[in-house]
């Protein structure tokens, strides 16, 4: 979602035309999302070449993040999880992200053209960035 627009944003969507990479990640405005981020927008034109849309994850709120993307420069779009229903789903919940409550763990997500998992890493900590060379790696094998 961005604050400009709100929009819902399906997986679905992609099934049959894209692969997706889903990025969860902690907070907006702290060092390793940011940098994560920002590695991953550097890096956007390499996930065209395998076909795949990029979307970053965390339980901010739409209006935090777009903030963010801003301030930042992040280009890969980002999605609200304020209910936190999808870092549920995905089993990526950070019991307590400090002392605010439920968050996200960083994990990533390979999903191919027809909803298949094909790649998930969760990191050790949250300060441990997911390996981007094993993510697109995962995506050049489909």
């Amino acid at each position: 979602m961005t604050a400009e627009g709100l929009v819902d944003v399906k997986l679905s969507d992609n099934f049959g035309s894209k692969n997706t990479v889903l990025l969860f990640f902690p907070a907006a405005f702290t060092g390793v999302c940011t940098e994560q981020m920002c590695d991953m927008t550097a890096g956007l034109g390499d996930f065209g070449g395998v076909d795949a849309v990029v979307y970053g994850i965390s339980a901010d709120t739409p209006f935090a993040q777009a903030e963010w993307a801003k301030k930042s420069s992040i280009s890969v779009q980002l999605l609200s999880d304020y209910q936190k229903e999808t870092i549920e789903a995905y089993d990526v919940v950070l019991p307590d992200l400090v002392g605010l409550g439920k968050g996200s763990q960083r994990a990533a997500f390979v999903i191919d053209k027809e909803g298949v998992v094909r790649y998930s890493e969760q990191t050790p900590t949250p300060l441990e960035k997911p390996n981007a060379e094993a993510i697109m790696s995962a995506l050049k094998g489909l």
